[in-house]
């Protein structure tokens, strides 16, 4: 599966030019990723898209909102992967579930703007984890959210409370995966399924 075409999670946005704002919060990204988060500066960004600071305030706001964009962008790319995995895998839930495990800590493996702020432990850029554990909760609930409105369309046999348990333990185990991988996506997502095989079927 890992060299299936259209396998990135945000592939489904490449076909659309960038808007100014996806522009900015690139911009953003790639200083911070290479020079820090203290480096990211609204003039910056501004000389960087080739626009005026002004816009880069109507457009962005605060520091603060531009941290949060970058973020809360990040975390809806990671729960659309797995509403396309899901998608992709109508008739088969476990193969659903490796599908959207693998998927997600691919993505992760490769994200600079998580490893930066992952690593980040001194100086301004120790300002961005803050936001990355404010919105923690957001993440596991929408990936619980998404994942219990997929699997509905199911048979599992399991009752309500017991499933809503299996859910979470998956997306916990999936998430804790992203913070600190042990194997490859591909061998991790295979474990996974394999215990949620054993919990689901």
């Amino acid at each position: 599966m890992a060299g299936r075409a259209g396998d990135g999670v945000a592939d489904a946005m490449a076909s659309a030019p960038p808007s100014l704002r996806d522009r900015l919060l690139e911009a953003a990204v790639r200083i911070m990723t290479t020079s820090g988060w203290g480096r990211v500066t609204m003039a910056r960004l501004a000389d960087d898209v080739g626009v005026s600071r002004q816009t880069v305030y109507n457009e962005i706001g605060t520091k603060n909102d531009l941290a949060e964009a970058m973020v809360m962008r990040e975390l809806d790319r990671f729960l659309a992967g797995v509403t396309r995995s899901f998608d992709e895998n109508p008739d088969d839930l476990i193969g659903a579930i490796r599908d959207s495990a693998r998927r997600v800590l691919k993505y992760a493996e490769d994200n600079a703007l998580l490893h930066a702020v992952v690593s980040a432990t001194h100086g301004a850029d120790t300002e961005l984890l803050p936001l990355l554990t404010t919105h923690s909760e957001y993440l596991l609930e929408g990936a619980k959210f998404v994942v219990a409105e997929r699997v509905a369309s199911y048979d599992v046999q399991l009752p309500e409370g017991r499933l809503e348990a299996s859910i979470d333990m998956v997306v916990r185990l999936v998430l804790s995966h992203v913070m600190q991988p042990s194997a490859t996506p591909a061998r991790t997502a295979d474990d996974i399924a394999w215990i949620a095989e054993r919990v689901l079927a």
